[in-house]
């Protein structure tokens, strides 16, 4: 009869169960703790210790990644308008600065496609017509494949993130041709 109470009020351990661990769960839920799941096992508490290891990691990156986005630059647009923005890329020393002030003044929506235009051809500025056709061909490429990328994606930040892919890919082509201009001087 104890054993009929037993199994109607939950207490039973699932069949399949060694006999410690059921022992081990009874004495739990007969305690008054009524646990859903306790590690009783040595693996089922490395795989806790583990979790709970990978739990403060991320906390961690996040706190170190939040000071980095804190001593980021902010922004030197009089305004976050679009025109404002525009005009401080444009008046961009080179490339790279331009690139450094579309990090800095990005809105993570559609409205980073203009911007990104405007680093883009601040960046071929470097490049554009002393590309050899290969390289022009290659260019083009990684400017589809930005494109494509993000193509299938819907939501406005996807533009931006297209925008700015597009961005780096003209960066790169810049900093390499400054690199070989120097090289041969």
């Amino acid at each position: 009869m104890k054993s009929l109470a037993l199994n109607s009020a939950g207490l039973s351990p699932p069949e399949g169960r060694n006999v410690k661990r059921k022992a081990a769960e009874f004495r739990l839920v007969a305690a008054g703790l009524n646990l859903a799941r306790v590690p009783v096992t040595k693996g089922e508490t490395r795989r806790k210790s583990a979790m709970r290891l990978r739990s403060c990691l991320a906390g961690l990156a996040l706190l170190l990644c939040g000071g980095a986005a804190q001593a980021a630059e902010e922004c030197p647009a009089k305004s976050t308008a679009m025109e404002d923005v525009i005009a401080v890329l444009s008046a961009a020393p080179g490339c790279n600065r331009a690139m450094q002030l579309f990090e800095a003044c990005a809105y993570g929506a559609s409205g980073d496609v203009q911007f990104g235009d405007v680093v883009e051809k601040k960046c071929e500025a470097d490049f554009g017509g002393r590309m050899k056709p290969p390289q022009t061909l290659s260019y083009q490429r990684e400017l589809k494949a930005c494109d494509r990328k993000y193509r299938d994606k819907s939501g406005t930040m996807y533009l931006s993130a297209a925008a700015f892919c597009r961005a780096k890919v003209a960066q790169r082509y810049s900093q390499r041709a400054l690199k070989a201009g120097e090289a041969g001087r």
